[in-house]
């Protein structure tokens, strides 16, 4: 085991070992990992900001600028907790799509482990439901699960459990109804509930013009792997999101080929 820790080489008065390497790997993983958590949020700057006090406190010690290297180091030894306290959000995110299984990129695995993955899910009633609303500007927001089942979301929220049709979609979110405000959920190919309330999302970088139903869905997307479609009712538009990205603006072929790549495992038309 001793090898391991040879010298493999130096830089200037540094000696780097293969364990050496691995720790360099390893940091470098995490700091970009916390860069794509904080890219597109006010905590980018933050993030920056962290990064020039340490390099200016490495410096500063290589220097021996004893009072800076005092300053600095009083100031980095608490950085874990300020880190903590300024990205709680970014931090609860990450952690969140650790323990979902986002972090995963082989879906047979996940399918493995979640028995409940959505299946052949009945996308015809779905995507004929947003192309009418699209014509008459019916606003309405449809969120698919993937591996979370979302009961936080549906337990408190008016239980339906009815297989997917045109006809229930339509008087849902029909505009004098009572369940039209709010989301309807998509489980194994049924509506769970109606008229939830889905956490919204405070990213600042979200197009001006984009209304609550957005931000909503982009927020589930956030805290979910769920896929979440939405019909504006301002201009009609078909949009959805899914891992805290937001496509706006789809036609109903390029909705039909993304649900089906999805859930139903069918190649692009």
């Amino acid at each position: 085991m001793d090898i391991i820790w040879q010298t493999l080489f130096e830089l200037g008065s540094f000696k780097i070992s293969f364990m050496d390497m691995i720790d360099l790997s390893l940091v470098s993983y995490l700091l970009f990992k916390l860069y794509k958590i904080a890219r597109g949020t006010a905590a980018i700057n933050i993030f920056f900001g962290l990064i020039a006090i340490y390099a200016t406190y490495q410096l500063a010690d290589v220097m021996r600028m004893k009072f800076i290297t005092q300053i600095l180091g009083g100031f980095i030894s608490i950085t874990f907790i300020i880190i903590v306290i300024l990205f709680q959000q970014e931090i609860r995110k990450y952690l969140s799509q650790i323990g979902k299984g986002k972090m995963l990129k082989n879906k047979h695995l996940l399918k493995f482990f979640n028995s409940e993955n959505e299946e052949n899910l009945n996308t015809n009633s779905i995507i004929k439901a947003c192309v009418e609303f699209q014509k008459t500007k019916t606003g309405a927001i449809i969120v698919l699960t993937h591996s979370d089942d979302l009961n936080f979301i549906c337990e408190n929220a008016v239980q339906v459990n009815s297989e997917i049709s045109y006809p229930l979609l339509e008087s849902i979110f029909y505009k004098n109804s009572p369940l039209h405000d709010g989301a309807i959920v998509i489980r194994n190919n049924r509506i769970v509930a109606a008229r939830c309330i889905l956490p919204v999302s405070n990213d600042d970088d979200l197009p001006g013009e984009l209304g609550m139903r957005h931000r909503a869905a982009m927020g589930m997307s956030e805290h979910s792997d769920a896929i979440t479609v939405i019909v504006s009712e301002q201009n009609g538009k078909i949009s959805y999101t899914q891992n805290g990205k937001i496509k706006i603006g789809v036609s109903e072929k390029q909705l039909t080929n993304y649900l089906n790549k999805q859930f139903n495992n069918k190649k692009e038309e």
